[in-house]
C-alpha cells in the first residue's frame, strides 16, 4: 500500500521565525511525547536543538531542563 506525503512525517529545518520543510509530510513528532503535529498545527520548536513540541507546557518543560 502507497503512502500519501500527508501519512508521512516531515523533516523540517527550525529557525526563529519559522521552519523549511526539507522532506514533505503531513506532520511532525513532538520530541517529547511522540504525539503527531500537523504542520498547519505546529506552533513550538526549539532551533538549537532542531526539535518540535505539542504544547507550549512541554516546550518549556523542556527548555528549562524539567522534563
Amino acid at each position: 500500500m502507497l503512502m500519501s506525503a500527508n501519512d508521512r512525517p516531515a523533516t523540517l529545518q527550525y529557525g526563529p521565525n519559522g521552519f523549511r520543510v526539507l522532506n514533505p509530510g503531513g506532520h511532525v513528532l513532538c520530541a517529547v511525547t511522540g504525539e503527531q503535529i500537523s504542520l498547519e498545527a505546529l506552533r513550538y520548536w526549539s532551533v538549537e536543538r532542531q526539535e518540535a513540541y505539542a504544547s507550549a507546557e512541554i516546550a518549556t518543560r523542556c527548555l528549562t531542563g524539567e522534563a
